[in-house]
């Protein structure tokens, strides 16, 4: 039986998030297929093995070489190669993490085969397993279809969050193969130097249930305070256009968008944001947008559930005082 590899990336002692999302999207091939889903786990343990079994990988590929350093593509890169040459998957699935977007492109380079990336869904042919993805194009004005031509693997480099992980079930049995690797130095051109990492407080963005987002309409970084005042009400995280982030009025990191983060909260508050297609690529899967604008006409109204025209100096403490009083009563 055919397989449907998944890179599934380790985030500290725990899974990354996308290993759950990237098994549910081989799930959705597999059910048109018949292949089973397969996790390349390469520097983990039996411990993440059962987890990746538990979020519904059909296999896992326990791969370990001391040549493995965690954020270093080269490795991961060399590791997925061998596992593929020995498995010769039908479909791979990376994600678009720094580390995902950098193996697969490689990866399908040296497997000579087709890459399709930024997808945002995937299904496949019963018949032929051909995969078709849905990827957006012209700057994230509309959304295309592609189908792989007759040539395997077929790389796929899935979105954040454009899948839901699988509720865990312990209950789920799988087949764990210690995979030998034994990755020559020729492999690795870069190394490690150093970690450094960003102290943080809060929720993150892309895992947060409530976002309030700050746009170009707010004329600067001062307001920046307002917005997470609202933010620690919904116990939520800000986030912001592109626009405020090209200004400098705040890090990259809280950049929502085509060229940011894929959010998917269960509220999304904007807050002087346009609405422009770029920006709402990346949270056109909230499940409600608030939009607060001063202009009627911004294309944020045809996209939100609930929309306030108004002057944001206004609107802003009258709606942070009101959500406030409604969760502490």
């Amino acid at each position: 039986m055919s397989e449907i590899i998944i890179f599934a990336e380790i985030d500290g002692d725990g899974l990354h998030s996308t290993a759950g999302e990237l098994i549910s999207a081989g799930k959705k091939i597999a059910a048109d297929t018949g292949n089973v889903v397969s996790a390349a786990l390469i520097g983990g343990n039996q411990d993440l093995a059962s987890q990746a079994i538990s979020l519904g990988a059909d296999k896992v590929y326990l791969a370990n070489d001391d040549a493995i350093q965690e954020g270093v593509a080269d490795a991961y890169l060399a590791a997925l190669h061998k596992i593929c040459i020995n498995a010769e998957p039908t479909v791979v699935l990376t994600s678009k993490t720094p580390i995902g977007r950098a193996v697969g492109p490689r990866l399908a380079y040296r497997l000579g085969s087709g890459i399709a990336q930024d997808c945002m869904d995937v299904s496949a042919d019963g018949d032929s397993g051909r995969v078709t993805v849905t990827r957006p194009v012209y700057g994230g004005n509309a959304m295309a279809k592609f189908t792989f031509a007759d040539k395997d693997p077929q790389v796929v480099i899935m979105r954040l969050k454009a899948f839901e992980a699988m509720e865990p079930d312990s209950s789920r049995s799988g087949e764990v193969i210690e995979f030998e690797l034994s990755l020559d130095e020729s492999d690795i051109k870069t190394k490690l130097v150093e970690t450094v990492k960003e102290e943080s407080e809060g929720v993150r963005l892309e895992d947060a249930a409530v976002i309030i987002g700050m746009g170009r309409g707010l004329g600067g970084p001062e307001p920046f305070s307002q917005l997470e005042e609202l933010a620690k009400v919904f116990n939520g995280a800000v986030g912001a256009s592109r626009a405020v982030c090209d200004a400098g009025w705040l890090d990259h990191s809280y950049q929502i968008g085509l060229t940011g983060k894929t959010v998917t909260p269960d509220v999304y508050i904007t807050v002087g944001i346009s609405g422009a297609s770029q920006h709402m690529a990346g949270c056109s899967s909230s499940k409600n947008i608030v939009a607060i604008n001063k202009d009627g006409d911004a294309n944020i109204f045809k996209e939100a559930s609930f929309g306030v025209v108004g002057d944001w100096e206004k609107v802003l403490p009258a709606f942070t005082e009101t959500a406030r009083e409604l969760l502490e009563s």
